[in-house]
């Protein structure tokens, strides 16, 4: 595997930085960890509030060809390695992934941002890109994000992958504070932005509330060539055709995609199956082409037409669309169905916030075959929205019919008091059932002393609640 990485002259161009020791001109990579680092790479010593990479830049360089480093190393550095000072090593890698997105300046770039499916709309869109020279001699070869690498580091780290190979690339990008999204676009210059939704997440770093999280979010859309976005999400329509419907944005190409509304790409009779598969139809205003996609959610649709809209834009055809959906069966830790102890899991433990969370627990009422059991860990980093938002999803499982909710943490149980006063007022109390709980591994043991034969579970909530835990033994659970 050859990347495009940098040689040690390029990156004392890119960063400014000063040579402390030459050592190996060339790396075979970067890496961040000095557990992980390998035969070869540059190690950058990164530094945040609970550690300091510079600490262990004598542990990295035991592999590592060289280091950049904010602070001079105490004593003789290590023999035979380059060593490289910068005032801010976080910036320099974000300095060098640029340089290296610019070796290949004509190269076509896909953003993916928005509130929810960020991760599993860039692993299709990726799947649909490959197939563009599907009938020619070979395939595109495009630069994925890894996992749901998206932020100032993850992105950059995602970039110095690039090998010359590669004909475009994939990437993720997250906002937990305004700015953050034009910054990325600053290191990876994209030419296509995929803008999936908006909705409340990470309120807690957008004290300016929805509208700020929309104009965060559309500063993809302002760095791009082509917009791709979701016609059926009001807030973000209006935020995109507001801006770059007109003469003055004659240089943009908008491709909107959706299912209610007349969008260039529309999905049409859905069918939506208890084993998991969702069958529609896909539709840009010629002959319908059928998708079947082993992925469960109405959000799967939408994420799979945004694929299937970044397809059009590079001349890949919606039956070669539906083609790259074939085989993809999620992404780990999202959304996915298992089997364990006579009930159906629907495991979505990787993250949350109030729209995902809705969705959730709509999907769970949908497959619901006997009782529905809602395991939901709190939402976090809402900040003064917290107990709002929690407390509503409290009154809207009660509606739902929800027969079992245990809530895990503090601002969970405030939504389980609100679920218990609409059951309550709705006068169907009998065999529902609702448990409070501090912490993951205690909700397993409760789900568990509660479980029955034919009950469909949804687990849910934010990363920090380590929901994981809440799911049976790997040995007892079986992916469909």
């Amino acid at each position: 595997m050859t990347f495009l990485f940098l040689d040690i002259n390029e990156i004392l161009e890119a960063t400014g930085g000063r040579l402390l020791q030459k050592g190996p001109l060339h790396f075979t990579g970067v890496s961040t960890d000095s557990r992980a680092i390998g035969d070869g790479e540059l190690f950058v010593a990164l530094k945040g509030d609970r550690f300091d990479g510079n600490d262990f830049f004598a542990t990295a360089l035991e592999r590592a060809a060289g280091a950049i480093l904010s602070r001079e190393p105490e004593g003789p550095p290590s023999s035979g390695k380059s060593i490289v000072l910068v005032p801010d090593t976080l910036k320099a890698l974000q300095q060098m992934a640029r340089r290296i997105r610019m070796k290949r300046p004509d190269m076509p770039v896909v953003g993916v941002t928005g509130s929810n499916g960020k991760t599993t709309t860039k692993e299709l869109t990726a799947r649909v890109l490959e197939r563009k020279n599907v009938l020619g001699a070979k395939k595109i070869a495009v630069l994925k994000g890894r996992g749901n690498l998206n932020n100032q580091i993850g992105l950059p780290l995602n970039l110095c992958r690039l090998e010359p190979g590669h004909g475009a690339a994939v990437l993720e990008m997250g906002a937990s504070r305004p700015g953050d999204i034009e910054e990325l676009c600053g290191i990876a210059v994209p030419t296509h932005g995929i803008i999936t939704n908006i909705g409340p997440s990470h309120l807690e770093g957008f004290p300016g509330g929805m509208e700020q999280i929309a104009d965060t979010k559309l500063a993809l859309a302002r760095a791009s060539n082509t917009i791709i976005y979701n016609a059926d999400d009001p807030l973000l329509r209006k935020a995109v055709e507001e801006e770059f419907l007109g003469r003055k944005q004659r240089g943009k190409t908008l491709i909107s995609f959706g299912i209610r509304e007349d969008a260039h790409l529309r999905a049409c009779g859905i069918e939506m199956g208890a084993d998991g598969f969702t069958s529609f139809g896909l539709s840009a205003g010629g002959p319908v082409v059928r998708v079947r996609l082993a992925a469960p959610g109405l959000f799967n649709v939408y994420n799979a037409l945004a694929a299937a809209a970044a397809g059009l834009a590079f001349g890949v055809g919606l039956e070669d669309a539906a083609k790259a959906f074939e085989g993809f069966c999620g992404v780990p830790m999202r959304y996915e169905i298992k089997k364990a102890a006579g009930a159906t899991f629907l495991s979505d433990v990787y993250n949350a916030n109030p729209a995902s969370m809705e969705e959730a627990v709509k999907e769970l009422v949908r497959l619901r075959s006997s009782r529905v059991v809602a395991v939901l860990g709190d939402m976090l980093e809402l900040g003064g929205h917290s107990e709002e938002t929690h407390r509503r999803l409290g009154e809207r499982l009660g509606v739902l019919g929800i027969d079992v909710f245990i809530a895990v943490g503090p601002m969970m149980a405030l939504a389980l008091e609100e679920f218990k006063a609409k059951v309550k007022e709705g006068k169907n109390e009998k065999g529902r059932i609702a448990i409070a709980c501090a912490d993951s591994a205690q909700a397993a043991q409760e789900l568990m002393a509660s479980l029955r034969p034919g009950d469909t579970v949804l687990i849910k909530g934010s990363r920090g609640m380590k929901m994981e835990k809440v799911l049976p033994e790997e040995r007892e659970a079986d992916a469909l």
